[in-house]
């Protein structure tokens, strides 16, 4: 593979260049009617000479449409708020650090009210010992292993949120001294931003400190649920703090159960009638796992076609339904894979992680293979830029 501008590493961005480049070296090139977009604005001039050419470029618009990148109408819209977001972001980074007017409340009085709350919200840590009694290692049962080790992944972010939140409220008292970790937690609770001390030993997440906690109380309510009424039929797939021990775990219950190797197991990804999620009540299904939670970013889920559809105006991300992952060995696998599309999953919007020494990404989930309509190719979607997340920036 030539690069140009540089190698690329990522096997995505890879895949991308190697589909964007054959709109341009194909044997269509040579057709005075191929057109690069489906506007016709942008084509390959006639053989000519340089004023030609020169006037054919000065004939081009200005400001590119989306399109000519394969991409929604909708990527207009995400590039301005992108813009916008990040602006606004360094001008709350520059906000003056003064006391309150007249009938405000002063910062002191912020840190008290909202420390506090955010204490209320956030449960102390899981009693890990009564975890390991209740859900001990199991040779049939993988994921009573995976719900102790996020439990004690959790812990510690409790223990560190807990304590901050207790010691701004102390700090603003004068009862204890303010430290550099103190003043990045206050900081954040005033800007809404999420503090770095926190994130040193948090899951991924781009939203602002009120959603984070919000978030981080809905996680942990999920496992305490998990905790006291047992295994859930259906999981939150994007409240875990180490998305691939679970499927692992998930894959382990299954090889185990069929007394197969691990290594030659794939997964099979079912999408799931919208109807699916009105049920009252939910039974385990024989194999695999049924989730939720996740959302798609470029396209959406067509319920009625019950494939990939185009995205609706002004509609930047929609809910994917139910899923049933099902495990099934690789050999035996009926996924006709032309008819899907190879998606990313990220656990937040930003679609970069950082390589773990387990050799996971700190972001890249995994890749699911999504049902498409016959009149589109993966290359049609690999070009719209669409992918999977866990989880909103809001």
């Amino acid at each position: 593979e030539a690069n140009y501008g540089g190698r690329v590493t990522d096997a995505d961005d890879r895949i991308l260049i190697s589909v964007i480049i054959t709109d341009f070296y194909c044997p269509d090139i040579h057709k005075d009617d191929y057109k690069f977009s489906p506007s016709g604005v942008y084509y390959a001039p006639k053989f000519t000479n340089k004023e030609g050419y020169m006037e054919y470029i000065r004939s081009l618009p200005i400001n590119q449409e989306p399109e000519v990148f394969g991409l929604h109408s909708n990527a207009n819209l995400t590039c301005a708020i992108n813009e916008v977001m990040a602006m606004l972001q360094t001008a709350n980074t520059m906000q003056g650090s003064g006391g309150g007017g007249e009938g405000g409340k002063s910062q002191e009085e912020v840190l008290g009210e909202m420390s506090a709350k955010y204490l209320a919200d956030v449960q102390p840590p899981f009693d890990t010992e009564e975890a390991q009694a209740k859900y001990p290692v199991d040779y049939h049962e993988s994921l009573n292993t995976v719900l102790n080790q996020e439990m004690l992944r959790f812990n510690k972010l409790i223990v560190r949120v807990r304590a901050s939140l207790a010691d701004v409220g102390k700090a603003v008292k004068g009862l204890v001294v303010m430290d550099s970790n103190l003043d990045e937690v206050a900081t954040g609770i005033l800007r809404n931003t999420r503090p770095p001390f926190w994130m040193k030993v948090s899951f991924p997440s781009l939203k602002p400190l009120s959603s984070y906690v919000a978030d981080l109380v809905a996680r942990l309510s999920f496992f305490s649920k998990w905790f006291k009424e047992g295994h859930p039929p259906t999981y939150w797939i994007s409240g875990f703090f180490f998305t691939q021990s679970f499927l692992t775990g998930v894959l382990q219950n299954y090889a185990r159960k069929f007394e197969l190797a691990i290594d030659t197991l794939g997964w099979q990804y079912h999408v799931l009638k919208e109807s699916f999620a009105k049920q009252e009540t939910f039974t385990k299904p024989e194999t695999g796992c049924y989730v939720y939670g996740l959302f798609m970013e470029g396209a959406r889920w067509s319920d009625e076609e019950m494939c990939i559809a185009e995205s609706q105006p002004k509609v930047l991300f929609s809910e994917i339904p139910y899923m049933h992952w099902d495990p099934v060995e690789r050999h035996k696998d009926p996924t006709d894979m032309a008819r899907m599309y190879s998606s990313a999953l990220y656990k937040t919007s930003e679609r970069k992680g950082v390589l773990a020494t387990t050799g996971h990404s700190s972001n890249r989930v995994m890749t699911l293979l999504i049902a498409i309509s016959e009149k589109h190719s993966d290359k049609y979607w690999r070009k719209r830029g669409v992918a999977c997340l866990c989880a909103l920036d809001t």
